[in-house]
């Protein structure tokens, strides 16, 4: 009988020094369907699926991938069987346009010559499919990351996939994008492509997938088919534990001390905002995509400048010309892209906790070397950082111990106000639960804390208060009995807001 499986791991194990990523994995990729990957942040999801591409060499097991047996695979021995993969930090090259991105390292050519008018051509056809409007010849740096994503997902089309995997591909994209994507996802089944997929968002998992794999710690814990198991289950087997609460219970701890007062601030794309936060107050700042709440956090922490307007911290006025300054006042930021804009993801995580307090445990320019390790030992365990070592390379770690690390950091700095945006992106529920706990120690230890969040629920499970931006202005603020997610998203789009 013909085998019906695309692909198969057969006792994948994958050990780094110090550390075993995968511990006798096994799975298998029915033809024709959509298989999710779910589990917490160093589970092994994305170590696994790079040994589908050549990314990671496992140590041990099999590979077989329409019934052919590897030990291990190449990027070019996953082409030549029908493998992509679309991971979180996309391949694509910024500088060149879309049709040249579809036909990276196998160009259209006319005799010697490369013939941009005929992929250009190809790649209008493959959009079309998609039912996407991207112009062939624009940069991918001018393109949005829903569109980026869609130049990759082209890419697989014209690559005649067989098994198309897809590691947090909604993590980025606005709600608009996600259905854009799901959309391609519908198409490329059409076709007859698996698709492995991998997401932190449960909702996308039950609405698209046909199985869910769960994993744990590098192990494979249980297959389950998806319209026959619910959430509950799912995190139970993810995390090893039920999870009571989403979010918290939280003291009510705000004081009358305004720590951040926002005086008609314009500047960075925000006209004219105010806003006020307390002492002890979570205040969230909700909006869409391109609201501004970013670049208003850029403003307050010396990012951008702004044009007009008054800034007071702890009432003095204060304009920070640069994040030092911001720092060096106690103010904080936990950005959105930790990777780029958080971390040195080529330093130990004993470094970068102590990043931002070197100077203070430093004598001529000398460490000392027991106040840095007792720093760094103090918030591995307060944040439950799950590492072999403290001389461990941050870009070793999964997403959710990433960003526990920058956490770390500000805590070490003693930071009065922080800043958190997007602070759960990419991460899974168990490690979502661990960040809230934190959020509310931090408040209730008299810290003040500006939440961005994208997650409605999060938004209104974490905030004490909420106000709107939309295109740059406030468009609503809302106390806490007043959270409604159609309010808020009415005073999000600028229809009918407070």
């Amino acid at each position: 009988m013909k085998n019906e499986y695309v692909l198969q791991l057969q006792h994948i194990r994958k050990e780094y020094p110090g550390v075993v990523a995968l511990k006798d994995v096994s799975l298998e990729v029915k033809k024709g369907e959509i298989l999710a990957i779910v589990g917490e942040n160093g589970a092994g999801k994305s170590t696994l699926i790079k040994t589908c591409s050549g990314a990671v060499i496992p140590t041990s097991g099999k590979i077989i991938v329409n019934n052919k047996e590897f030990h291990s695979m190449t990027p070019q021995l996953a082409a030549e069987n029908g493998i992509a993969i679309i991971y979180q930090e996309f391949n694509n090259v910024k500088g060149l346009s879309a049709a040249e991105n579809l036909f990276l390292g196998r160009p259209i050519k006319k005799g010697i010559l490369i013939d941009k008018k005929a992929m250009e051509r190809e790649a209008e056809k493959a959009f079309r499919q998609l039912n996407i409007k991207i112009d062939p010849k624009t940069l991918v740096a001018n393109l949005t990351v829903g569109y980026q994503q869609m130049v990759e997902i082209a890419k697989a089309i014209l690559q005649d996939v067989k098994l198309l995997i897809m590691d947090e591909p909604s993590a980025p994209l606005t709600t608009s994008e996600v259905e854009s994507m799901i959309k391609a996802c519908e198409f490329m089944m059409s076709k007859g492509v698996s698709i492995i997929y991998i997401s932190h968002r449960l909702g996308e998992i039950f609405r698209l997938s046909d199985r869910v794999v769960v994993l744990r710690d590098g192990e494979y814990v249980k297959t389950l088919i998806t319209k026959e198991t619910n959430v509950d289950e799912l995190i139970r087997l993810m995390v090893g534990r039920d999870l009571k609460e989403s979010y918290p219970p939280r003291k009510d701890c705000i004081q009358d001390e305004v720590v951040l007062e926002l005086k008609n601030v314009s500047g960075n794309g925000n006209n004219n905002i105010n806003l006020k936060i307390r002492r002890g107050e979570v205040l969230g700042l909700g909006g869409l995509v391109g609201a501004g709440r970013t670049e208003l956090a850029e403003i307050i922490f010396g990012l951008a400048k702004k044009t007009s307007g008054k800034i007071y911290f702890r009432g003095k006025e204060i304009n920070p010309k640069n994040p030092r300054e911001a720092i060096d006042l106690g103010i904080a930021l936990v950005p959105e892209d930790r990777k780029r804009h958080g971390l040195l993801l080529e330093n130990s995580i004993k470094s970068n906790i102590n990043m931002p307090i070197y100077k203070k445990i430093s004598k001529a320019f000398v460490i000392n070397k027991n106040r840095e390790l007792a720093n760094a030992e103090k918030y591995k365990k307060q944040l439950i950082i799950k590492t072999p070592s403290l001389n461990q390379l941050v870009k070793n770690l999964s997403g959710g111990n990433q960003q526990k690390v920058v956490l770390g950091k500000w805590l070490a700095a003693n930071s009065e106000l922080i800043i958190f945006d997007e602070p759960t992106r990419g991460i899974d529920v168990g490690a979502k639960l661990e960040i809230y706990k934190l959020i509310n120690d931090l408040v209730e230890n008299g810290k003040t804390v500006l939440l961005i969040s994208s997650e409605m629920e999060e938004l209104m499970g974490m905030s004490d208060r909420i106000v709107v931006l939309s295109e740059g202005r406030m468009t609503g603020e809302l106390q806490k009995e007043e959270f409604d997610q159609n309010t808020i998203m009415r005073m999000a789009s600028n229809v009918g807001g407070k």
